[in-house]
């Protein structure tokens, strides 16, 4: 069970955070940033071959200075397929995108909304990100036949099945209509456990408050203190191991639940 939301930290220790991380952003944002872009570009971008091109090298690298900066202290376990994949994680908030771009470059299927969020918005449209209209059933059409077309060549796609955060205390049931994408493509679907702190206890702190608009969470986390924070790869399931996406769905979502609920 995930405990709820930690008291902020506030004072003077939390105004000292404020004064080192604040620089490091505007440093890793002004400097390092444009050399990004320049480096993702052609012809830099396709330097070390379609396996692992500098332009997937230079992402993992921003997004996990990213989180140091914000104070997390992250570890892997498991590996995260090559190839086409669908990868399906569990969501709590903005955060999830950088966790995973740190370990794999990989086109996010995400709310229309986020487009227009400072920064994380900006790199997400340019990490290929594939946007959803919620609520509109044109829209997710478009979606799946755009993930079904990257799947088939040969590019991973990841998506959070639960379709919106819940302010971090559980994990939602997962849309298997989105798994339908790797049943048609025949590739595997890879679940992805995201968690924050010691043993989750953080999932609340790290998701949005009520009410909390993406700028006020992206503030509170940038002061909040060093915490840990896990991906973790696990058994991927074959698209034609299990009958049918709501079995898959269901799978997927129990292996995430077992992590998140485990020492």
């Amino acid at each position: 069970m995930i405990s709820p939301r930690p008291a902020r930290q506030g004072g003077v220790a939390r105004v000292f955070r404020y004064l080192y991380r604040v620089p490091l952003l505007l440093v890793h944002i002004v400097l390092f940033l444009p050399l990004i872009l320049l480096l993702m570009a052609p012809p830099f971008g396709r330097i070390g071959g379609p396996a692992d091109p500098l332009e997937h090298r230079v992402v993992r690298w921003w997004s996990g200075v990213l989180m140091w900066i914000f104070g997390f202290r992250l570890k892997r376990f498991g590996q995260p397929l090559p190839g086409p994949v669908l990868f399906v994680a569990n969501h709590v908030g903005w955060v999830d995108i950088c966790m995973i771009h740190s370990q794999k470059m990989v086109g996010f299927v995400a709310k229309r909304e986020i487009a227009g969020w400072p920064l994380v918005g900006w790199l997400a449209s340019r990490g290929h990100t594939i946007y959803h209209q919620r609520g509109n059933t044109e829209s997710l059409g478009g979606v799946m036949e755009e993930m079904v077309k990257r799947l088939n060549e040969q590019r991973p796609v990841a998506v959070f099945p639960e379709g919106r955060t819940r302010g971090g205390h559980e994990v939602g049931p997962f849309h298997a209509r989105i798994f339908q994408a790797a049943v048609e493509a025949n590739v595997p679907v890879q679940p992805v456990a995201l968690r924050y702190g010691v043993r989750g206890d953080a999932q609340t702190m790290v998701a949005f408050g009520p009410g909390e608009s993406f700028f006020g969470n992206f503030l509170r986390l940038l002061g909040e203190p060093a915490r840990a924070a896990q991906v973790h790869f696990l058994a991927p399931i074959g698209s034609q191991d299990l009958e049918g996406r709501r079995r898959i769905a269901e799978t997927s979502r129990a292996r995430i639940v077992a992590v998140m609920e485990g020492p």
